[in-house]
């Protein structure tokens, strides 16, 4: 009987099927913080080497712009962030900074685009990118907003391994956040990729004036999914001036340490990402964050449009913490 099995016969009550409840999940989440950091850890071990993190690389290939209101983002027009709007970049490019990315011992290649949807004319680019990367023998993950039917199949036939689309929050406190789209306009996506043959990358953002109770309905949501997420970034929000968000209250760094224990108890194979918001978190909270299941992490100075620990700062924590970069063919 595999860990989580036993937290739910032992801890919880009965569920229907092998769908989590909200009930079950929230006496996980309130444990003992010592008993919830020492459930996680061992569920952690029994489907992954515990000292071994992947290693992502994002770009961003078109930024700002975005009509999207997202009260987070410092790419939306919305807001004066004072963020200007670029083109997509030319392939070749993004092909040249993938492959400086290998070079510091990425996997995964990350490309996002500040789009509400892709325009069909802007798909040959896309597939090309995700060609040429998967060509340079890594993974290829983009975020690209909204997709139809036909532009994920057309993805999945390109090669494209995961596709990024974050549902942000729980279900009741979404349309406190954005208003341009719906919590159901997330999942359909998402439904859309998974058709598509390719993995899903989605998870959500801590900080945001949420409750703990809406940390553990988005991580409820995605264990849910027909299929879970192959990937789940849980992402601090770093507040952006001029946003809707600019001013928000940091989240207790104990409470975001408790949403990443519960992700992994939830979704035992699931890559969780330590994402946005590292620079706000000291070594020790990031120390705890790995402990409790995250096992993966954007490199690089910058995500998107944020900052991110430089490579020199996440090697020596690696050193320190005894850590190393996972492999390519122990990703699933």
């Amino acid at each position: 009987m595999s860990q989580a099995s036993k937290l739910r016969s032992v801890d919880t009550a009965p569920s229907i099927g092998d769908l989590w409840s909200f009930s079950e999940a929230s006496k996980i989440y309130n444990l003992p913080f010592n008993d919830l950091l020492f459930q996680a850890h061992i569920v952690h071990r029994e489907h992954f080497d515990p000292n071994a993190v992947q290693l992502s690389r994002l770009l961003s290939i078109k930024t700002g712009g975005c009509p999207e209101d997202c009260g987070y983002c410092s790419q939306s027009t919305h807001y004066p962030t004072g963020l200007k709007a670029s083109k997509l970049m030319e392939v070749e490019r993004v092909l040249a900074e993938a492959r400086k990315a290998k070079e510091g011992g990425a996997t995964r290649y990350c490309m996002g685009a500040a789009w509400r949807s892709p325009k069909d004319r802007d798909m040959d680019m896309v597939v090309a990118m995700v060609e040429g990367v998967r060509e340079l023998g890594m993974e290829t993950c983009m975020t690209l907003g909204m997709l139809s039917p036909a532009q994920a199949a057309r993805l999945g036939d390109a090669g494209l391994d995961y596709y990024n689309h974050n549902i942000d929050t729980s279900e009741r406190f979404y349309g406190e956040i954005i208003s341009t789209r719906t919590f159901a306009d997330r999942l359909e996506t998402l439904a859309n990729v998974r058709e598509a043959g390719i993995k899903v990358c989605a998870g959500g953002i801590l900080g945001m004036g949420e409750t703990t109770d809406d940390h553990i309905a988005m991580l409820v949501t995605l264990a849910n999914l027909p299929v879970p997420p192959e990937s789940v970034p849980i992402n601090m929000l770093i507040p952006i001036p001029g946003s809707k968000l600019g001013n928000a209250a940091p989240v207790d760094s104990i409470e975001f340490v408790r949403a990443i224990a519960l992700a992994r108890i939830l979704m035992p194979k699931t890559h969780v990402r330590l994402s946005a918001g590292r620079t706000g978190m000291s070594d020790e909270m990031q120390a705890m964050c790995f402990f409790a299941g995250a096992n993966s992490i954007f490199v690089g100075d910058t995500l998107l449009t944020a900052d991110n620990p430089g490579e020199d700062h996440d090697a020596g924590l690696f050193r320190r913490l005894g850590l190393k970069p996972m492999a390519l063919d122990a990703i699933e």
